[in-house]
């Protein structure tokens, strides 16, 4: 696994983190390749309940690597599609299928594919000096990391527009004025409260999380009718769980209820 990319899990979040800081964490095929494989196991694992992803240094992530594009690239139609397809995009598609809880925390700069895979989280927060751009026309691209999908369903197809025809800078509050995050905290004491976050997220039961992130996707595409049906179908599964009976327990018994995910 490549060392631009690491991973650990303590206490049910598994807090993945970009580690190329000297060049804000542009992302290479290594990091998208171990980002995927992570995702593998994030879902597989049940001890891991939640992911939260963040950059190393002062920066999330400033999407491609500009200093390996141009003419010295291979940019025939087909390289590019694949390499897409294969290792960007590939985050994005496997983002969506994983049904455990992901939080993104950005700590700082996060700019056109970096924003785009901060977007890919179900929710984001934000450091205070943080800062987010989707910057494609300013360098003649296109958002290639599901970022055009993403954005309008978050702030709305105007605002997106406009993000991505201007390219100008939202500081860490306009982002939250705008609902691209949840959150902004201090710097200093910033992933302390991301951690903290991610851990409240953990405690909750788990089959419920991961359902009703299932069930909130799908019934953004589907209507009312089928959403319903889908429900009453996951409400026998957690109805019958083992988590179910203990959070009844502990109620009755005034104490925190724990959690085994089944």
């Amino acid at each position: 696994m490549s060392d631009d990319l690491l991973f650990e899990v303590t206490d049910g979040v598994a807090l993945m983190t970009l580690n190329r800081p000297d060049a804000l964490n542009a992302f290479t095929p290594g990091i998208m390749t171990g980002w995927v494989e992570h995702l593998k196991e994030v879902q597989e694992n049940d001890d891991i309940r939640v992911l939260l992803v963040t950059g190393a240094g002062r920066g999330f992530c400033s999407g491609g690597d500009v200093k390996r594009m141009g003419e010295k690239a291979d940019n025939t139609s087909m390289t590019t599609k694949t390499r897409l397809w294969t290792q960007t995009q590939m985050v994005a598609k496997r983002m969506i299928q994983m049904d455990k809880p992901s939080v993104a925390a950005i700590n700082g700069v996060a700019v056109g594919g970096g924003l785009d895979l901060a977007l890919t989280c179900d929710i984001r927060v934000a450091a205070e000096s943080a800062r987010m751009a989707e910057t494609y026309a300013r360098i003649g691209l296109i958002p290639g990391a599901g970022g055009a999908w993403h954005l309008p369903r978050i702030v709305g197809r105007s605002k997106a527009l406009e993000m991505f025809w201007t390219s100008e800078f939202l500081s860490a509050q306009e982002a939250l004025d705008i609902g691209l995050v949840n959150h902004v905290w201090p710097d200093g004491e910033f992933m302390d409260r991301a951690l903290e976050f991610a851990s409240k997220i953990a405690r909750g039961a788990p089959l419920s999380n991961r359902l009703i992130k299932r069930t909130l996707t799908q019934g953004l595409e589907t209507d009312l009718w089928t959403h319903m049906d889908q429900i009453s179908s996951h409400m026998t599964v957690v109805r019958s769980s083992e988590d179910h009976r203990e959070a009844v327990a502990a109620f009755k018994e005034k104490r925190q209820p724990d959690f085994k995910g089944r």
